[in-house]
Parts: C-alpha cells; sequence; structure tokens
C-alpha cells in the first residue's frame, strides 16, 4: 500500500494529524493519507480524558464534556485561592467524544487496523510493516511518515519523574460539588516524603465530578495505595460519604528535561508525546499537540518538509527542568510553590506561561514570584549534572 503520508496511532495527535491533512486550504492538495492502529488489545489506548485551556470558542467546543471560567486551589493550611480565568476557559473532553467529533472529517481515510513492528526509512519515504489480528503481515509505504507511539525508552536526563494519578467518575447521593469551578490542585492531601501530591476536581454537576488523587515523585504507587488516597479524599477532604464509583480513569506521565527528537530519520518523524507535546512541569499535552499537528499540515499543504516544531520555547524547558530538580532535591516544596504562584500571579498570564505563551518580561515577573535563592542554587548547578538514560 502507498500513500503520501502514513500514521501510526490512533490518539489525540494521530487522529488531529489526518483530520488537519485532509481538510487542506483552498487550492492546495488533499494528501493520501493512511492511518495505522492497533486492533482492540492491550496495544489499544484506553479510553482518556483531556483537558486544556483556551480563549473563547475553540475548535472542539461542540464535543465538550463542560468547561469552566473558574478554578481553584487549597494549600495544605487548607486556605482556598480562588482563580478567575478571564477571557479563558478550562475545558474537558474526553477521547470518544474527540473521535466521534472527528470522523466526519476524514472522509477518504484510509486505516489499517495492525500492530506496526518496524519501519524502514529510504531515499523515497518510508515503509512501516505492521501485523493484523489474524497474523497476515501489510506494508505500507509513505514519502512521510509520522509516528505518535510512545518510545520503548525515554531520552537521557538530568531529572525524572513521574505524575501518577488514578481517578474516580463518582456520582453522589447528596449535592457534593461546585460545578461552575475546578479544584486544580488541593494540597490537603498527606504529602509523600519525596514530590508532592494534590486532589483534583473536575465537578460535572452538583452531584458528578471527576475526582482524581496525583503524585508526582520518582515511582509509582501499588493500586490499592491510590484507592485507598482517593477513599480518604473523597471521605475526610470532600466530606463525601455516600456515592457510586461510575468509571474509572489512571495513568502515568513522565516528566523530566529530556530532549526530544522529533526526527528519527530522512521521512520519519514523531509528533505527540513521542515527539515532545508533554509539558515537564504539568503534563498537559493536548495544546501542544494542536499546535504541532496544525504547524506539521500547513507544512506539508505548502509542499514543503513537515518537520514538526518545538513544542514549547527552549527558556520555558529550561525553567521546568529547574522546577523539577527542585522538587526532587526537596529545595522547593511543591505545595507552597503552586500555591504562591496562583495567589501572586493573574491566572491568565500564568495559565499562558505553562502553554509557552509568555514574552520574557512576563516570565521574569513570574520569576521574581518564586523561592528564589532555591531557584537559583538549582539553575547553577544544572549544567553540571550529567544526563542519564
Amino acid at each position: 500500500m502507498r500513500c503520501d503520508v502514513a500514521i501510526i496511532g490512533a490518539g489525540a495527535a494521530g487522529v488531529s494529524l489526518a483530520w488537519r491533512l485532509l481538510c487542506p486550504p483552498r487550492g492546495s492538495a488533499v494528501p493520501s493519507v493512511v492511518l495505522v492502529d492497533a486492533p482492540p488489545g492491550p496495544l489499544r489506548p484506553l479510553p482518556r480524558t483531556w483537558c486544556y485551556w483556551e480563549r473563547g470558542a475553540g475548535e472542539y467546543d461542540a464535543w465538550l464534556t463542560s468547561s469552566w471560567s473558574r478554578v481553584r486551589l487549597h494549600g495544605s493550611d487548607g486556605h482556598p485561592v480562588p482563580c478567575d480565568l478571564g477571557a479563558l476557559r478550562y475545558k474537558m473532553l474526553t477521547s470518544e467524544s474527540f473521535t466521534r467529533g472527528v470522523r466526519p472529517r476524514l472522509a477518504g481515510l484510509v486505516r489499517v487496523e495492525a500492530v506496526a513492528e518496524g519501519v524502514t526509512d529510504g531515499p523515497d519515504g518510508a515503509t512501516v510493516s505492521c501485523r493484523a489480528a489474524d497474523g497476515r503481515e501489510r506494508r505500507v509505504h509513505a514519502r512521510w511518515l509520522f509516528d505518535t507511539r510512545p518510545p520503548t525508552s525515554l531520552p537521557p536526563s538530568r531529572v525524572r519523574l513521574l505524575q501518577h494519578f488514578k481517578g474516580w467518575f463518582l456520582r453522589s447521593e447528596r449535592p457534593a460539588f461546585t460545578p461552575d469551578t475546578v479544584d486544580l490542585m488541593d494540597f490537603r492531601t498527606p504529602q509523600p516524603p519525596q514530590g508532592l501530591s494534590f486532589g483534583y476536581v473536575l465537578p460535572l454537576s452538583r452531584h458528578e465530578a471527576l475526582v482524581e488523587y496525583t503524585e508526582f515523585s520518582r515511582e509509582p504507587l501499588p493500586d490499592e495505595a491510590y484507592d485507598q488516597a482517593l477513599r480518604h479524599y473523597t471521605g475526610s477532604l470532600l466530606g463525601i460519604d455516600a456515592f457510586d464509583v461510575r468509571g474509572v480513569e489512571q495513568g502515568r506521565i513522565p516528566m523530566t528535561d529530556a530532549l526530544y527528537d522529533c526526527r528519527t530519520g530522512r521521512s520519519t518523524f514523531r509528533i505527540g508525546a513521542a515527539g515532545g507535546a508533554v509539558r515537564p512541569s504539568t503534563g498537559y499535552a493536548f495544546a501542544a499537540i494542536q499546535r504541532q499537528t496544525r504547524a506539521v499540515a500547513a507544512l506539508l499543504h505548502a509542499g514543503r518538509e513537515p518537520l514538526p516544531p518545538p513544542a514549547y520555547p527552549g527558556r520555558s524547558l529550561l525553567m521546568d527542568a529547574i522546577l523539577l530538580r527542585g522538587i526532587d532535591t526537596g529545595r522547593i516544596a511543591g505545595p507552597d510553590f503552586f500555591t504562591r504562584l496562583f495567589e501572586k500571579v493573574p491566572p491568565e498570564r500564568l495559565l499562558r506561561f505553562l502553554d509557552g505563551e509568555t514574552r520574557p518580561s512576563e516570565e521574569l515577573r513570574i520569576g521574581l514570584r518564586t523561592p528564589v535563592f532555591p531557584m537559583l542554587r538549582t539553575t547553577v548547578e544544572l549544567p553540571f549534572l550529567t544526563r542519564r538514560a
């Protein structure tokens, strides 16, 4: 099978790139696109929830589960920090809703349901070898190949933490949630010896919400530890004693200063989380994936080499590395750090900073709201650390 573009993986990055390629600007040719997606089973990603923020109306608003104009933090002492997002909206989108909504835009897409086993890069394009569920081998040759699969190993880094979490989709018997406000970080949870933990609440109504327990640390927890933490958070801190669990969400996100190389050959590239779209300090990725796939599609439609651009400015990644190293060493108390930022920095500016869209002058003002001396000490130390696999 031959095509202009082959994409491995039908997650956010793969599907977003496919529909952007198939909906070119007027006057541009529509490329032939083949999407290689694993058959149902352990290699196909589970349903998931994506959250992001943007100004005003967006192209996926019709498919949102919900959106909010206010967020809130709770410090370790229980003090709430309410934040009005101004012109921004915090939005929640499920992978099922996204895939269902995009489907009408995928006319002309060829899907191959098979597991990608190998990629060969050549002078006239790339070939992906894949195997269907019945054992048959398929080969797809494309001028350009985009791989969204997580790498088998992370690039070398100086700092490596994990954001690991488990969430329950709850329905409570009594009204228990504030529908217009997201609890973004609730640091009243017991803090681990190393790293930090917090609760996260996405209210869908007064009776329904996604409630998560999250940690930033070096290693994940046993599964029963997440359930124990969630029971403590919902019962002791949220005061919900009677509820049903309607669904479960769980995940692990690397938080490192690894340098992701989007190019893996003359005609092959990585995009999405595999191409560095996850923001190291927060774990958010959906908005960066949209920027990345939009840029790649524009290059291809213009007849140019579709090298994915960096997901974030270099100075943003440097600041993330400093923060992660500070949390890992214990020099920076994570709950106090994030609480202080949301207390002292306008929320809209802070969220633009997390998207890598602030000017250096704004970043300097944000930096002055952080613990300056621990940050400076970590900044001086960072260049002398060795990147390790």
